[in-house]
């Protein structure tokens, strides 16, 4: 007696994603993707990838060899952005589009014109909106990795090495800080971090990033906080 098969289920999901746009020449790139790996291990290990060539001036045998060459780096690209069909085939990732570095919004509606009157009621001034945020009350571990868009992090306890916190917003951390720090992920590049004790392994804010031996030993230790001024990474001790 034959069965009906059952069908197979397929869903959309989506997943956050490293997006690596190089530069030419690439050989100078990945000297400086080479020394970014050296200080922070594991950095892309196990993380998908997205590679961004828009704008590149290359042919499909420059790509398959750049691909190869982040392969052999254990940088696994799961897709390719900005490229001509010409330049991708099977032995390629599969092209991909429409990534979105901040979430999509809806521009406010233009406000309609009104009779003038000689009373008027009074308005209510408009209110900021909060920013959303969650509060983890237990240390994030090696290992570990938490991630949240939507806004700001706040950690009451400790990030070992090896753990990392990736948010959209601000990244607070009541303890020390050891593993990797990532805020303003989503394009925002008024995002800091906070931390009791800086051990970080990397900081990264608005996809400008700074490892361990970039901080500088003075700050090593200390409550500091953390912030972009243009490119540059500023940093101030805590009182």
């Amino acid at each position: 007696m034959l069965t009906q098969p059952r069908p197979i289920r397929l869903k959309g999901r989506s997943y956050l994603a490293l997006t690596l746009t190089p530069e030419l020449p690439f050989e100078d790139w990945l000297a400086r993707l080479d020394d970014l790996a050296s200080r922070s291990a594991g950095f892309f290990l196990r993380r998908p990838v997205v590679l961004d060539i828009t704008g590149l001036e290359i042919d499909r045998a420059q790509l398959r060899t750049f691909v190869s060459q982040l392969g052999q780096r254990q940088v696994r690209i799961m897709g390719i952005e900005g490229a001509s069909p010409a330049l991708l085939g099977s032995d390629l990732p599969p092209a991909m589009a429409d990534g979105r570095p901040t979430p999509d919004f809806e521009p406010p509606a233009a406000a309609e014109a009104v009779e003038t009157v000689t009373v008027a009621e009074p308005v209510a001034p408009d209110l900021p909106k909060a920013v959303p945020s969650i509060i983890v009350t237990q240390p994030v571990r090696s290992g570990q990795s938490l991630v949240f868009l939507e806004g700001d992090v706040t950690v009451v306890g400790s990030v070992a090495s090896g753990a990392e916190i990736v948010a959209g917003g601000s990244i607070h951390v009541y303890g020390t800080l050891r593993g990797r720090a990532m805020a303003g992920t989503m394009g925002n590049a008024a995002a800091r971090i906070f931390c009791r004790k800086l051990e970080a392994e990397l900081i990264a804010i608005d996809g400008y990033y700074k490892t361990a031996e970039d901080m500088g030993p003075e700050f090593r230790g200390k409550p500091v906080q953390i912030w972009l001024d243009g490119e540059t990474f500023k940093v101030e001790a805590l009182a």
